[in-house]
């Protein structure tokens, strides 16, 4: 786009179409629920489970909730990126749009860094029962006492082999599958897919793990996670973990998610440029982008972590 068309317009034009061909990372949607919201805070009312058919035996037996709820509460975020009006106009080579198009992709990443920071937060904050989101005593009515915070054994916590890391996972997911609700009935007997979010380092041992048709080891030959029937394991490879011998398993698929995703208000950009109080006295035009927002846990049930140990 030639200096003669670079109008603020344009560049807003430029920032709306390059946020709308990236929707941000892939396990986004996946592990999160969206709740559109109109106030400061919205209070999700985690009100227990619906009760298990039995047999009719002296009149009906009504079940009533349990009250267990989270609030979250929206904050304001912003990202404002300052042009000299020479640059502007002395622009042929299109390198202020590639600067708008990187704020964009850096609009939509925002929801990534969001839900990252309470993956890594886990540990050490509580979700809607008051305890950690991964914690190893849950519990809640006739559930018992439950665990997803696991642990598995490996020769290197930090550099598992492909083997080790499958059966890791392997383990994660069974460990998903034996949770229970506040009545103690199974919560996840019809799950059927899932997502293995690793760091870096694991990068190559879980992709091998979950992605070959066979997987060597010292002894045999063991058939790859994403050969089995019945269920899908997806991986996703997160570059903002700063973890070094864990990863963490989430249930995909189902009408709840382990987070929530709260908007109150879009991102959207704003500008002062053309004619502007700022362009007189500085010489430059501002494009700042603001969004209303936040996230919080969800379901713990659908989530486990796993620390090589």
């Amino acid at each position: 786009m030639g200096p003669q068309n670079l109008s603020s317009r344009a560049i807003i034009g430029s920032f709306y179409h390059a946020l709308e061909q990236n929707a941000g990372a892939a396990w986004i949607d996946p592990i999160s629920m969206r709740f559109q919201s109109n106030q400061e805070s919205e209070t999700y009312a985690w009100l227990g489970m619906s009760p298990m058919m039995r047999e009719w035996i002296g009149g009906r037996q009504a079940k009533g909730f349990r009250a267990n709820g989270v609030t979250i509460v929206n904050k304001k975020f912003e990202a404002t990126l300052e042009i000299p009006v020479d640059w502007i106009r002395r622009d042929k080579t299109g390198q202020i749009m590639v600067r708008i198009n990187d704020l964009a992709r850096r609009a939509n990443a925002h929801w990534a860094s969001l839900l990252s920071t309470l993956i890594i937060n886990g540990e050490a904050t509580t979700c809607y029962d008051g305890q950690y989101f991964f914690d190893t005593d849950h519990s809640e009515g006739d559930s018992g006492s439950q665990s997803n915070d696991i642990s598995y054994d490996a020769a290197s916590t930090t550099v598992p082999t492909a083997s080790e890391m499958q059966a890791a996972i392997l383990n994660s997911i069974q460990q998903i599958y034996t949770f229970k609700d506040d009545q103690g009935q199974p919560l996840n007997e019809d799950a059927s897919q899932f997502l293995v979010m690793v760091p870096v380092p694991f990068l190559q041992a879980a992709g091998q793990a979950l992605g070959a048709q066979v997987i060597s080891s010292t002894s045999n030959l063991i058939t790859a996670t994403g050969s089995l029937g019945g269920f899908g394991v997806n991986l996703a490879v997160n570059p903002r973990l700063n973890w070094t011998t864990k990863f963490a398993t989430f249930r995909t698929d189902g009408d709840v998610s382990p987070f929530i995703r709260q908007e109150e208000e879009e991102i959207n950009m704003t500008m002062i440029a053309e004619g502007s109080e700022l362009e007189f006295t500085d010489d430059v035009h501002w494009f700042g982008i603001k969004a209303m927002r936040n996230v919080g846990y969800g379901y713990w049930q659908k989530a486990c972590l796993t620390t090589l140990t």
